[in-house]
């Protein structure tokens, strides 16, 4: 969702949720104990649908085994203004790691600090 949210401008921030919503389910491969490599080809996947398929994501369940899979909520990105272009999921300082119960992960540049368990992501997109 991080991705789609740095693409709107703010005036399709403010209108996003008023357009009519389609869901479908979408399937990547998933790597096992690559998960950083999951989730780049899951992003590619979104950046996909939206420039070539003309949906754009703004809600998603996913459940990961063999593949991703997700049910995607989207709309029609031909109405969505967007303020910047992300032209590819780059796998450079790509960073996607499990926190441990308890562990911090310092904040930095208008991200908050993290407290374990769960997630943590960095990632860089060519823009």
């Amino acid at each position: 969702m991080g991705l789609q949210e740095i693409l709107l401008s703010d005036e399709a921030t403010k209108n996003i949720h008023s357009y009519v919503r389609q869901t479908s389910q979408w399937s990547v491969e998933a790597t096992p104990n690559r998960e950083d490599l999951t989730l780049v080809r899951w992003l590619e996947e979104v950046l996909y649908q939206c420039e070539i398929e003309r949906r754009f994501v703004v809600d998603s369940q996913i459940r990961i085994d063999s593949e991703l899979q997700a049910q995607v909520s989207w709309v029609d990105a031909d109405l969505v203004e967007r303020e910047i272009e992300v032209k590819a999921v780059t796998r450079h300082d790509l960073d996607c790691r499990f926190v441990g119960e308890g562990e911090i992960v310092p904040g930095g540049n208008g991200i908050p600090e993290f407290e374990g368990p769960g997630w943590t992501c960095r990632v860089i997109f060519d823009i």
